[in-house]
């Protein structure tokens, strides 16, 4: 199986780019969005064949997530089930019959830190949603996770070290959540691989210079280890200031 997360930075902008040649080539089995920054009924993709499952945030032109699935699931839910975390249209978790499959927008914790607090709320309520997923069958979750885990996961380690992103408190949680069972598939493939990022900022040419940081993911259950084949992040692909990241999977 194919799996493709992207974080597309507004999907009607994204559209008007490549999104749909990237789409169309990529042949995914499972292709999941982060900020798509829509309502409901602002944009109609046809996509013959998958189903189309969308999360949207209650604020206008923010937020949102969607799933476009070529396999049928079990189940559908959005949100994490905690009412103060699902107003944002962050999450949309598809059960198969093997594993759960989770996308996700993890909250920014904003210029000066000042949703670092929801953040750390955030992080300890999805970890604890994600573990009683896997507890009942692996997960796969992709995403943007708004974290750059070790100083090898962006360029400027040093200058960023108290910056949204890559505080102390954030880069712990996901050391937390991976010494709960899951995989950094990324890393799983390539432990040692440098200057490979997932995102750039529009400012200071960052794309043109490669400075950039990894912070879109694919993190499975430990259960699917030995499914795991390869694992991608497509630094060719324009059309955000993401790229999209791939998983294979047996």
């Amino acid at each position: 199986m194919k799996f493709i997360s992207w974080n597309v930075n507004g999907l009607r902008a994204c559209v008007g780019k490549n999104f749909m040649e990237f789409f169309n080539a990529v042949d995914a089995d499972i292709f999941s969005l982060q900020e798509t920054k829509l309502q409901e009924g602002q944009i109609e993709l046809e996509l013959p064949e998958y189903e189309q499952y969308w999360n949207y945030a209650e604020k206008k032109g923010y937020s949102g997530t969607a799933v476009f699935t070529k396999k049928h699931p079990l189940n559908v839910t959005r949100g994490i089930g905690i009412e103060r975390h699902d107003h944002e249209g962050r999450v949309i978790t598809l059960e198969f019959e093997d594993f759960f499959y989770v996308t996700c927008y993890t909250p920014n914790s904003q210029n000066e830190l000042t949703r670092l607090d929801y953040r750390m709320d955030w992080e300890d309520c999805f970890r604890e949603y994600l573990c009683g997923l896997n507890a009942k069958k692996p997960v796969v979750l992709c995403g943007d996770l708004n974290v750059a885990h070790k100083e090898i996961d962006l360029k400027n380690p040093k200058t960023n070290r108290k910056n949204a992103g890559f505080t102390d408190e954030e880069r712990g949680k996901m050391t937390e959540l991976l010494g709960s069972g899951f995989i950094d598939t990324y890393r799983f493939f390539y432990p040692d691989t440098e200057g490979v990022y997932s995102w750039w900022s529009y400012r200071f040419k960052a794309r043109e210079k490669n400075t950039g940081w990894r912070i879109d993911y694919y993190i499975v259950g430990e259960g699917l280890k030995d499914r795991l084949k390869d694992a991608r992040i497509h630094t060719e692909v324009f059309g955000s200031d993401h790229c999209p990241v791939e998983l294979e999977m047996e």
